[in-house]
């Protein structure tokens, strides 16, 4: 059995156990207004794990990666979990924050009423209802906030949400550039098991690989052009193409790494050989970098972090 059989077992098993009775779900409703200092913003952008998961020794987390957007209609964000493993899972929830009647946060999860209902400027409350079960409770912090679910009670409606809800978050915990997700799948990994994602950093740029490789000598003027390079720095992949659009067998991997016993974080760019998908060579920067690349004579790579706020 893999991974991802092992967590969806034992999320059924779990919630058989727990089940008490129906719960219900109720639709969307207007919500008291949050207090100075709204946490969705902040919460706004990709988030990945890439890190947490090339540290494991052994018994490595799923990778997951999370994507957070707003919704045209104040008050609601889009959340959207990509777990990585033998197999892939994916899950949209929407999710609506506000205050609580004791001045903590709200934080509860919907699920679409319809098939690919919108969440651009055609989103319509009407077609997401709350689960209430996994609402989640918490404070804000000063670097963020942190709202944690009653997995019990999440529980007693999992079974009627489907396998998605292996990725119904139990836990959230955002400060800064980290966000700290413990899914509804992690129980059976353990107590303490989550998500250690990390917010992701775009780099876009220029990439030239000559038409005859490694190979190629200093008089070879065959080069191909990859002009709208994008990149994430947290294990983000990219093809190196030539001209007519085919791969060339190579690609670059960008990725935020720690040594030294975690004293030593640093930005590194790589060039894989896809074929055996092992580092031909690498560069390193420091992780707040604004740029970084790489000139083997063949293949030359230049990068630039995006501006914030574009995606």
């Amino acid at each position: 059995m893999n991974r991802i059989d092992a967590l969806k077992f034992a999320m059924v098993v779990l919630a058989a156990w727990l089940v008490s009775g129906c719960h219900t779900m109720t639709r969307p409703d207007a919500a008291a207004s949050l207090p100075t200092g709204d946490p969705r913003a902040a919460l706004v952008g990709d988030y990945d794990n890439h890190e947490q998961v090339s540290n494991a020794a052994a018994q490595a987390p799923p990778a997951v990666a999370f994507r957070v957007d707003p919704l045209p209609r104040e008050g609601w964000l889009a959340w959207r979990t990509h777990l990585r493993s033998a197999t892939t899972l994916e899950a949209t929830w929407l999710l609506r924050v506000d205050a609580g009647a004791d001045g903590g946060l709200v934080v509860v999860p919907h699920r679409p009423l319809v098939a690919d209902a919108p969440t651009d400027k055609r989103f319509d409350a009407a077609q997401w209802v709350a689960l209430d079960a996994c609402a989640l409770r918490g404070t804000r912090t000063a670097a963020g906030f942190e709202a944690r679910a009653d997995a019990a009670a999440c529980a007693t409606i999992a079974p009627g949400i489907g396998v998605e809800a292996a990725l119904l978050p139990l836990a959230i915990e955002h400060a800064g550039e980290w966000l700290r997700v413990r899914l509804f799948a992690d129980q059976a990994r353990g107590e303490n098991a989550r998500a250690e994602a990390r917010r992701v950093q775009w780099f876009v740029g220029w990439g030239a690989i000559n038409g005859a490789g490694d190979k190629a000598t200093a008089d070879s003027t065959d080069w191909h052009m990859n002009k709208d390079l994008r990149i994430g720095n947290e294990g983000g992949r990219a093809a190196l193409n030539w001209r007519d659009g085919r791969p060339s067998g190579w690609s670059l991997r960008l990725e935020r790494l720690t040594y030294r016993d975690g004293n030593m974080p640093v930005l590194r760019l790589s060039l894989i050989e896809d074929a055996g998908n092992h580092v031909l060579a690498y560069a390193w920067a420091n992780p707040d970098a604004t740029s970084i690349g790489l000139n083997l004579g063949w293949v030359q790579i230049g990068l630039t972090r995006e501006a914030a706020g574009k995606r």
